[in-house]
């Protein structure tokens, strides 16, 4: 057998004790890693009148969130249930998929909660939180007469 040549191929047998823990909090306690892209990414962006949240949620219809707004306390969620069955001539493999997360962000008394609105378009999530106009100060020196 002249010039056969064996890649050699790294294979872990036994796994360490951390991927093991791991693996089943992923699997079996349904603990996600923000970092593995299962809690959708966030940027708020500050300008002169509004606050913009966008929210990368791609593949996702505006029907699956939900917006809460309770006491300044703004919550995203969302839950999704698939399915997919395949069937051929002498097996039939069925599989479930739910997916779901919660975000939930406090939001400053100086945002006008009655204007607050929400887009959704090309897998971003936008939600526009307009600021409340400045009050008139109610400071002031008084003389003592």
């Amino acid at each position: 057998m002249e010039g056969l040549v064996m890649n050699l191929v790294r294979f872990n047998q036994y796994p360490t004790f951390t991927d093991l823990i791991e693996n089943l909090e992923r699997n079996f306690l349904g603990r996600v890693d923000e970092n593995s892209g299962d809690i959708p990414a966030v940027n708020i962006k500050e300008e002169n009148d509004k606050f913009i949240l966008e929210m990368a949620a791609p593949g996702m219809s505006k029907d699956a969130f939900k917006i809460n707004l309770d006491n300044y306390q703004l919550t995203i969620s969302s839950e999704q249930k698939k399915e997919k069955k395949e069937k051929e001539d002498n097996y039939t493999r069925r599989e479930f998929v739910y997916s779901s997360f919660s975000r939930s962000f406090t939001l400053p008394k100086t945002i006008d909660v009655e204007k607050i609105k929400a887009d959704y378009k090309n897998g971003i999530l936008l939600l526009t939180l307009p600021k409340k106009e400045e009050e008139a100060k109610l400071s002031r020196q008084i003389k003592i007469s």
